[in-house]
């Protein structure tokens, strides 16, 4: 493939994920966000998708991987609406992942923050009285998203910065889940938090898998 051939190809993926985040948008702005299930999975799929073919023109195979675990998860979550705590396992194994991938690319190991933020993410569900076998993994699933955001910003480059800001807006969506899950309805930020869940996170998977892209000396 042709560095020509993989820009278009790349924006046709942006093109592509333009269009299915204006259309969840406006469904969930609109009152009818039940409507966006299969429209948000999709958006997910064509991230695995554009990472699969990066990942055979040399670029990287990682997030192909992580992204079929984050579609997996997403499934139980999103379209099915149950398994949580298997949905979140996977979200934790995605981590791993890019753990791995921060590693790989030079990142120290972040030992002292990675159990430091798990330590006070757990103490932090006790100390509102939400400590629950379910609410503790995802506590201990944010504490590594987190320290993976901050390892993956002391990166350089234009590709690991992408990877970096994309993990920034998955730390936004999830902060969103949190309020979505402890906000009484009547609150008024609920409807807020219900919209900016998904305003971050396509954007954040999408900036993830541009990140996979190879670089141009290892176009084929």
């Amino acid at each position: 493939m042709t560095e020509r051939v993989l820009q278009r190809l790349t924006a046709a993926f942006l093109t592509a994920e333009a269009v299915i985040y204006a259309a969840f948008l406006i469904l969930d702005l609109t009152g009818r966000g039940g409507l966006t299930i299969p429209i948000k999975y999709g958006g997910i799929l064509l991230c695995l998708g554009f990472t699969a073919l990066c990942a055979r023109e040399g670029g990287d195979r990682l997030v192909p991987a992580a992204l079929v675990l984050t579609a997996c998860a997403d499934w139980f979550l999103l379209v099915r609406n149950d398994c949580y705590p298997l949905g979140i396992t996977l979200f934790l194994c995605v981590q791993t992942v890019y753990f791995i991938r921060l590693r790989s690319a030079g990142a120290g190991s972040g030992c002292v923050l990675r159990a430091g933020l798990a330590l006070g993410a757990g103490l932090s569900v006790y100390a509102v009285k939400m400590a629950s076998p379910v609410n503790l993994l995802a506590a201990l699933y944010f504490s590594q998203l987190l320290s993976n955001t901050a390892l993956a910003w002391t990166l350089k480059g234009s590709r690991r910065r992408t990877f970096a800001l994309g993990l920034t807006l998955f730390v936004g969506c999830d902060a969103c889940v949190g309020l979505f899950n402890a906000l009484p309805r009547s609150s008024p930020l609920y409807p807020a938090v219900c919209v900016g869940m998904w305003l971050f996170y396509l954007p954040s998977q999408v900036l993830i898998a541009l990140s996979a892209l190879p670089e141009k000396e290892e176009i084929k």
